[in-house]
C-alpha cells in the first residue's frame, strides 16, 4: 500500500528546514562579531543576530557583554576604564595605615567594593568581543589619571594630610571617570557597558559631592 505526503507534512518539513537554517546563520554571525565602524554605518554597528540570543545568554546580559551588538565606543570605554579603575584601587590601598578620617575610610571601602567587580566585568567583555585589554595607550591621555609624582606624594602623607590629599586627588580622578562614562552613555551600543557607565556616573558623582564636603571640614 502506497503512502502519500500531505500538504501539512510538507509545510512542517519546510518549517523545520528553515528553522535550522536560521539558527545556523545566527551562530555564524555571532562568531564573526567585531568592533563597529566609528561612523555608525550599518556595516559596523550590528554584530550578530538578535535571533542568536539564548535563555542563558539573556540571563547573563546584565553582568557580562556578549559578542552581539557593540561598537568602538564600547571597546574604548572598557580599555580605558580598566586602568582608570585600577589606579583608583591603588589609591584606596594606600589608605591602609595612612587614613585617619572615618568617612574617608568608609569611602575607600565603597570604592573597592564597586570598582573591583567592574574591572572583572570589563575584562570579560573584551574577551567576548575578541579585543585586547591594552589598547597601547597605557593609561596616558585619560582624564583624571594621577601621575607617578601624584601617587608618590599621596604615599608620603599620613593622617589628616593623607585624608586631604586623597580627597583632592580622588575628586579629580572621579571627574575623569564620569567624563568617560558620559561618552559611553552617548556613543556606546552594548547594553551592559552602558549600564556600567550609568552606575559610574551615579555613584562617582555622589562620591565627588561627599569628598568635597569632607574637604570643607578637614
Amino acid at each position: 500500500m502506497r503512502t502519500f505526503s500531505t500538504p501539512t507534512a510538507h509545510r512542517t518539513t519546510r518549517r523545520l528546514a528553515l528553522t535550522g537554517a536560521v539558527a545556523a546563520a545566527a551562530l555564524l554571525l555571532a562568531a564573526c562579531g567585531g568592533s563597529g565602524d566609528s561612523d555608525g554605518s550599518m556595516g559596523g554597528m550590528e554584530h550578530g543576530s538578535k535571533a542568536s540570543a539564548t535563555p542563558s545568554a539573556t540571563a547573563s546580559a546584565s553582568a557580562s557583554a556578549s559578542a552581539g551588538a557593540f561598537n568602538d565606543a564600547d571597546v574604548m570605554f572598557a580599555q580605558m576604564m580598566i586602568p582608570h579603575h585600577e589606579q583608583a584601587l591603588e589609591m584606596a590601598e594606600l589608605a591602609d595605615g595612612r587614613a585617619a578620617d572615618p568617612e574617608i575610610k568608609k569611602l575607600v571601602e565603597a570604592i573597592e567594593k564597586a570598582q573591583d567587580p567592574e574591572i572583572r566585568k570589563m575584562r570579560s567583555w573584551l574577551k567576548a568581543w575578541g579585543r585586547p585589554e591594552n589598547a597601547g595607550h597605557g593609561g596616558h591621555g585619560m582624564p583624571g589619571m594621577m601621575s607617578d609624582a601624584d601617587m608618590k606624594a599621596l604615599a608620603a602623607t599620613k593622617g589628616k594630610d593623607f585624608d586631604r590629599t586623597f580627597a583632592e586627588l580622588m575628586i579629580a580622578h572621579h571627574e575623569g571617570a564620569v567624563a568617560m562614562a558620559k561618552t559611553e552613555q552617548k556613543d556606546g551600543a552594548d547594553a551592559a557597558a552602558k549600564q556600567v557607565a550609568d552606575d559610574v556616573v551615579r555613584t562617582q558623582d555622589a562620591e565627588i559631592a561627599q569628598l568635597r564636603k569632607i574637604l570643607d571640614r578637614l
